[in-house]
């Protein structure tokens, strides 16, 4: 009797703390979409944002988060996914693998300011790439590759031995087992896992602060010439991000609707990352049961 009556306590303690968690959830981003969705327009959305007047926009800024995302996993997916393999289907037990996955915790666990740090005086400095697009790609790959790669490599190792053996007994290679089998049945988590990779870097704030930069040049979007100046393409000209621009515009900004500004973009910022989160989640899903017929409820 005593131990029903414990499970049900402890039951009832758990949904207690579950429910505390989902309304400290909803009420945060309730807040922040009631406050900023009615703001939101597609005037909003494609006009320049002003320094001094009312009624700007968030056109470069929207640009250049998406540009950066894009940029840091053209060169964090490649690096990430042979990690990945190297670790789940390479790398021995032993004291140097170890050493391999502490450095990847104490990596994904570092403050993003430190990151932007580290970002700003090797890139930024050293580097001489000044405030610019691909420092802040290079700094978020650092902030972006260990929670990349330990997502990938869950997703390798959660395809079954069975289909591994099943290529060997074919008379594959190992490389051409990983390659044929095993890469094709990870696939839903590993996009899984990049999107929701992609969601967390799309937010970035303070690591771009010190590499992209917290201002943008003028930008022409007729212009492909990646190497001009002007072009929306320049990887050499400083960024000001969404998640940057939300800072900026709440220390320093001295326009009459900077609340409303800041609202909307956070509104929009927020909806941008939900929508990586359900996306993640539906396209695993339906690549999963493309790939193996298989239902996933």
């Amino acid at each position: 009797m005593n131990s029903k009556r414990n499970d049900r306590i402890a039951t009832c303690v758990i949904y207690f703390l579950v429910g505390i968690v989902i309304l400290l959830l909803a009420g945060i981003i309730g807040n922040i979409l009631i406050s900023g969705v009615p703001h939101l327009s597609w005037h909003f959305l494609t006009s320049v944002s002003s320094s001094f007047e009312a009624g700007g926009g968030i056109r470069d800024q929207l640009f250049n988060s998406l540009y950066l995302l894009l940029l840091t996993l053209i060169i964090s997916l490649p690096i990430a996914l042979g990690a990945a393999i190297y670790l789940a289907e390479y790398a021995a037990d032993n004291w140097l693998t170890q050493l391999i996955r502490t450095t990847i915790e104490i990596l994904s666990s570092l403050p993003s300011i430190v990151v932007g740090l580290f970002g700003y005086l090797l890139f930024v400095v050293q580097f001489g790439l000044g405030f610019s697009i691909i420092a802040g790609a290079l700094a978020l790959t650092f902030f972006n590759l260990p929670i990349l790669t330990s997502n990938i490599e869950e997703a390798i190792k959660g395809v079954p031995q069975t289909q591994r053996e099943a290529g060997w007994a074919l008379g594959l290679s190992n490389w051409k087992t990983i390659r044929g089998v095993v890469l094709p049945a990870a696939l839903p988590g590993i996009i899984t896992g990049v999107i929701l990779s992609a969601g967390r870097v799309f937010g970035e704030a303070a690591a771009l602060i010190y590499t992209a930069g917290q201002s943008g040049s003028t930008v022409d979007y007729s212009n492909w010439n990646m190497f001009s100046p002007t072009s929306f393409l320049n990887v050499m000209r400083p960024a000001e991000t969404l998640a940057v621009h939300i800072w900026k515009v709440n220390t320093e900004g001295i326009i009459p609707d900077v609340n409303v500004v800041s609202a909307a973009t956070s509104a929009l910022l927020v909806i941008v990352v939900i929508i990586f989160n359900f996306g993640a989640r539906a396209l695993g899903n339906w690549l999963y049961n493309r790939l193996t017929a298989a239902k996933i409820k």
